[in-house]
């Protein structure tokens, strides 16, 4: 592993213990480190180049949702119109599963060889998979590909470590925040790709025939798109600096002795470090960060069902309590309420967290996403421009509850445990919250199969009971949130 000085010239002790003395000329991660001790400029090149990667990496996920009901459709494995949902969901799913198993030996992977292969990998899979995808023909192609996508693009974990890397302390919030903002822009980018550009021989008919590739592969082109964004991504990537350290084993002698003349401040430094291995071990045991991990789970599981949901709900017919509308629609839908979100956390949400604090806003945000929740059968029942304004209205509220209940979750999370040992923390809660998402999808297709099979003959319409079953996932968040279950970090109950 790599580490960084906060220093402004070449101190005694650099880096995890390693010597000012000790630098490798040809260590790539010597040569970043020096360069970046140099300067106390923001490396706004690297976070650029990182920033256009996590967002060619977040848009295969965030564009699926306005087509996928259609794609499943046209693919003909649904006997029923009713089953469509059954099999979209486990389209979605198979992104998460293959993120969910790799996401580990993709860390493993990034320490032993490298941040900048794993991200060259990554990107590279969207190019391949993602057009693959696009061009689908049978839905086991469809599951094949967007499976090996989630399982080969790792790019979430070791980017985070080497936004880190690539710049000073002091710039190392910065660094990591463009891993988030980039995936808050995926929000409002991939919908409307995905929505605008699905089924373009149908909307277009100007611009692509039906017998062109774009005619013959309907839901070809926004993969298409995002694939050419990714290969320029991955063009750029060449002026990536690497940031891991590279060390001959024959040198490892040389760098003991040079670290033995440190005397106690070496020592220092292991016993430094002895303590953090003792610590990790103690992670599952730390209940206040298991408990906020437990809930960031449980709203990611309904924030991820919701998207499925809502995604195939809106564009399902009328007669099974459908709103009928349009890819595109759904697409503009996504993206007004991402942009919304992306408004709500630079210029609002600030303001709330300073009066209210981080953590105040939680609940209050959860029992508003419920009663909205619970009003969006009834929107069925509405036509036209009134049905649109107030479904804009309703996916903007429901994600900017969201966005907060996320925030206070990593809050929370990072509250729990010392700056030493917050790497590992959030790793367990990546490698859970991805295996929650991977069951999202899946659960709520058969969930949404279900109740439009069960429209009536039961106590309440399919479609109420199947939002109100969605609500009981974050009713029970919501009661987590109390005692004896949870409880606040000493740090954020004393503020």
């Amino acid at each position: 592993m790599t580490g960084s000085s906060d220093g402004g010239g070449a101190p005694l002790l650099v880096g995890d213990g390693v010597m000012a003395e000790a630098w490798r000329e040809r260590c790539p991660g010597c040569r970043q480190q020096r360069k970046v001790q140099a300067s106390d400029r923001i490396p706004y090149a690297d976070f650029l180049f990182i920033w256009i990667s996590c967002l060619c990496a977040a848009l295969p996920i965030q564009s699926l949702f306005p087509y996928l009901y259609f794609m499943i459709r046209d693919l003909k494995v649904a006997k029923e119109e009713q089953d469509i949902g059954f099999y979209a969901g486990f389209v979605g799913a198979t992104y998460f599963l293959g993120r969910t198993i790799s996401a580990v030996p993709w860390g493993m992977f990034a320490d032993k060889y490298g941040r900048k292969p794993c991200i060259v990998i990554s990107i590279l899979s969207v190019v391949v998979f993602n057009t693959l995808f696009g061009l689908s023909t049978t839905y086991w192609m469809a599951i094949v590909t967007r499976g090996l996508l989630g399982l080969l693009c790792g790019i979430l974990g070791p980017i985070k470590a080497y936004a880190s890397e690539v710049c000073r302390k002091e710039h190392q919030a910065l660094g990591i925040s463009l891993v988030t903002s980039s995936r808050a822009i995926a929000l409002v980018i991939g919908p409307a790709i995905g929505g605008f550009l699905a089924q373009p021989a149908q909307k277009y008919p100007n611009l692509f025939s039906e017998e062109s590739i774009f005619g013959r592969f309907p839901y070809f082109l926004p993969c298409f798109v995002i694939s050419v964004l990714a290969a320029g991504s991955c063009v750029a990537c060449i002026w990536l600096p690497e940031t891991l350290h590279f060390h001959n084993d024959d040198k490892v002698d040389a760098i003991d002795e040079l670290e033995a003349q440190a005397g106690d401040s070496n020592l220092e430094a292991v016993k430094a470090k002895e303590s953090r291995g003792e610590s990790t071990k103690n992670l599952l045991k730390n209940w206040q960060l298991m408990s906020a991990v437990i809930l960031y789970c449980i709203f990611s599981l309904h924030d991820t069902a919701y998207l499925e949901i809502f995604s195939l709900w809106a564009v399902s017919s009328r007669k099974f309590r459908g709103l009928s509308l349009t890819s595109q629609d759904v697409g503009t839908v996504l993206a007004v309420s991402g942009f919304g979100v992306l408004v709500y956390q630079l210029a609002i949400y600030p303001f709330l967290a300073k009066y209210l604090g981080p953590i105040k806003p939680f609940r209050p945000a959860a029992v508003l996403s419920i009663l909205l929740l619970a009003t969006y059968p009834f929107m069925a029942n509405l036509n036209g421009l009134e049905l649109k304004i107030l479904i804009n209205i309703g996916s903007l509220l429901k994600n900017m509850f969201a966005a907060t209940i996320t925030i206070a979750c990593n809050i929370l999370q990072n509250t729990a445990v010392t700056q030493e040992q917050r790497g590992v923390a959030n790793g367990i809660s990546v490698t859970l919250m991805s295996m929650f998402k991977a069951v999202a999808p899946a659960a709520a297709g058969i969930l949404f199969s279900w109740a439009q099979k069960h429209i009536s003959g039961l106590f309440l319409p399919g479609d109420q009971i199947l939002f109100l079953i969605l609500n009981m996932v974050s009713i029970i968040g919501l009661v987590l949130t109390f005692k004896p279950f949870f409880s606040l970090p000493n740090v954020m109950s004393r503020s």
